[in-house]
């Protein structure tokens, strides 16, 4: 694959970052060259290594515009408007965020989901938080499995089957009609 080289103002070290040309980009995002075009023309995402400057001259974007360009196409695939879109990579870029590294949450055209950190903010209401705190299920797992492995032995035999009476004989009952309460 050919590629085009260029130091990457702002770098800390002299190498060349590695360019990719239009025809390359399209065949690598699944995008086709009008679409990249269009999205260069009107500023959706312009290439960082090199803009076309005149007839003659071609665009060359980064890796990291490539990255850009798949979620772009991702959203749009999802069924994100074009318009959806571009104000959800514009949100991402002014919150300092790469967008290659957000995490997005697609429920519909109205709503697109950034997580990070602990965090959700809906893109499409100008980076507004949605939830403070974004509860990993792998570290509650994780957690669970600790404390049950800390336990040891010691672990209360099998429940009785939903809707029995206990064995203590109180006429408790188990199962979902005896835990009708949200646990927060």
């Amino acid at each position: 694959m050919e590629r085009q080289g260029s130091t990457q103002p702002g770098s800390q070290d002299s190498r060349p970052e590695e360019g990719y040309r239009g025809p390359q980009v399209c065949n690598i995002v699944g995008i086709t060259y009008r679409q990249l075009d269009y999205w260069a023309r009107t500023d959706l995402l312009r290439p960082s290594i090199s803009d076309a400057r005149g007839s003659g001259t071609q665009r060359v974007y980064s890796y990291g515009d490539l990255l850009q360009l798949k979620v772009i196409k991702q959203l749009l695939d999802a069924g994100v408007s074009l318009r959806s879109t571009r104000k959800a990579i514009d949100c991402l870029r002014a919150s300092g965020e790469p967008v290659s590294s957000a995490s997005l949450l697609i429920a519909d055209d109205q709503t697109v989901l950034a997580h990070s950190g602990q965090e959700l903010f809906d893109l499409l209401r100008g980076g507004q938080g949605v939830l403070s705190i974004v509860l990993g299920l792998d570290k509650v797992k994780s957690e669970v499995d600790a404390a049950i492995t800390e336990l040891g032995g010691s672990r209360a035999a099998t429940p009785p089957p939903a809707g029995t009476v206990s064995a203590n004989g109180d006429g408790a009952t188990t199962g979902p009609a005896a835990h009708s309460h949200v646990v927060g």
